[in-house]
């Protein structure tokens, strides 16, 4: 699978980034979509971006994603729908007392335009993006709206209270439609020779990455009115950077050199996450910047063939994101973390450059998923 950056976010400045026009696939769409069939990458993860389609109260503007979507018909592309990647209107936040009846209207809005357009089709919706991670970056440390201190948890219940609404309005409008959750795959471990104290507090961080999806089932806020079937298509971003020591916050090196023993290979934390849940599973993220992209792609590739073999329904991999992108803050210099960099040297959208590196080992890896028994969406 590949993944479009489509973040429309405030950033940390207070400035609203779209990036779906910084990388150019809103110009490049059809021939980004060309590029993806010698990969064999049939499914996408696209976003509507909330703040551009809803542009005053429960009035949206859906032209630019029906010219996605008739772009993705004629390259034969399924598309993975996030209602709310990284973004909210001006004038809504969380904490907003109208946030989630104004998401509920959106989502009931989008199954009506979408089934305007295709009345048969699959439709497979993410309702909102890492409600883990956005909690913390708008609720603790002022990385976006709401800009709080200390209230990510209240950024969670109202994300979760919307993302509630959101799903019973959605399967209100459409029973059949599919629905995919994308939260945050990780590992917090306690220091080295950690007192009780600290083993404590790292167990809890670990699992606090899962109160969002508990909440979703009901298992955690039951006022909420959270339920099992809720959950859906289980998926998890796992990047290079998700293993961490609490406290000190060093990254546990992904290749393990040396060799640490708090370090968790990918296959633990994925059937970590299967046992919990017993929901089809999607790596719904993953990348790495740089020269190492290759060597991720490999390591990635073995982790799910491992998990493949002990029969866990793993969907999908999104590679995430396909095009290169900037950071959202500082929009230079740019990540290199895609299949593609983006070229910034003429004037008009970024062009492509293939990743020579990068794209053998995708192919490589694609071939050595196609030995184990793949269940596709």
């Amino acid at each position: 699978m590949a993944g479009y950056e489509c973040t429309d976010q405030q950033n940390a400045f207070g400035h609203r980034v779209d990036f779906l026009t910084l990388t150019g696939h809103l110009d490049r769409v059809d021939q980004d979509y060309a590029d993806l069939h010698p990969f064999n990458i049939r499914t996408v993860r696209e976003g509507i971006r909330w703040s551009q389609v809803e542009t005053r109260a429960y009035q949206y503007d859906w032209r630019v994603v029906s010219a996605m979507i008739d772009s993705g018909k004629a390259a034969g592309i399924q598309q993975i729908w996030d209602l709310c990647h990284f973004g909210y209107p001006d004038d809504l936040t969380p904490l907003h007392p109208m946030f989630a009846r104004r998401f509920a209207a959106l989502c009931r809005a989008f199954v009506a335009f979408y089934r305007s357009k295709d009345p048969d089709g699959t439709l497979v919706v993410t309702p909102i993006n890492e409600v883990g991670f956005m909690a913390w970056l708008g609720g603790d440390v002022r990385g976006t709206s709401p800009y709080c201190v200390g209230q990510g948890w209240e950024v969670k219940y109202g994300l979760m209270r919307a993302y509630i609404e959101g799903v019973a309005a959605l399967r209100e409008a459409d029973p059949t439609i599919r629905l995919m959750s994308t939260e945050p795959l990780i590992s917090v471990v306690p220091a080295i020779n950690a007192n009780d104290m600290q083993v404590s507090e790292a167990v809890g961080q670990h699992e606090n990455q899962y109160q969002a999806m508990d909440i979703l089932v009901g298992r955690m806020c039951p006022e909420l009115g959270g339920k099992p079937e809720y959950l859906d298509i289980l998926g998890l971003n796992y990047y290079y950077n998700n293993q961490w020591e609490v406290g000190s916050h060093a990254m546990l090196p992904w290749a393990n050199l040396p060799p640490d023993p708090r370090w968790r290979p990918l296959r633990s934390l994925l059937l970590e996450a299967y046992n919990r849940y017993k929901r089809p599973l999607v790596i719904s993220e993953t990348s790495h910047p740089g020269i190492d992209r290759p060597h991720w792609i490999r390591f990635v590739s073995q982790e799910c063939a491992a998990v493949l073999n002990q029969g866990v329904p793993l969907w999908g991999v999104c590679l995430y994101p396909i095009i290169d992108r900037p950071d959202w803050d500082h929009l230079t210099p740019w990540h290199r973390a895609g299949l593609w960099d983006a070229d910034l040297s003429a004037d008009g959208p970024p062009r492509r450059l293939l990743y020579q590196p990068y794209a053998e080992a995708l192919l490589n890896a694609q071939a050595l998923l196609a030995e184990q028994e793949v269940v596709l969406l």
